[in-house]
């Protein structure tokens, strides 16, 4: 397991393990778009039409609660591929989002 838990650490990661099985030609931009969009759906899939409660029950439950995580990783995994592939620095984007929602929506 890799200590440093940074977004460039797993890019970086990502980017060695595709090229060590030449899926380069498979990560384009619409297909990882198409990838994450699924992997949403099935993190939706393990949420769909439970109450609150019962998602948190999900999550205290060892079991169901590492499926649920893979899902997230999933959708994390895709969403740091697709962001490398189109040049977006995820970082820099979710702080200039959160600044911009911070002038859009001020705090009372």
């Amino acid at each position: 397991m890799n200590d440093d838990a940074t977004i460039e650490s797993v890019r970086d990661r990502l980017r060695d393990f595709a090229v060590a099985r030449d899926w380069g030609q498979f990560h384009k931009p619409k297909n990882l778009a198409m990838a994450l969009a699924g992997e949403v759906g099935e993190l939706l899939a393990e949420m769909q039409w439970l109450t609150d409660d019962q998602v948190h029950e999900k999550l205290a439950d060892p079991e169901t609660r590492g499926a649920i995580e893979e899902e997230f990783a999933d959708v994390f995994l895709y969403l740091v591929q697709l962001a490398d592939v189109c040049g977006v620095d995820l970082t820099q984007a979710a702080h200039a989002k959160i600044t911009r929602n911070d002038d859009r929506f001020p705090s009372s």
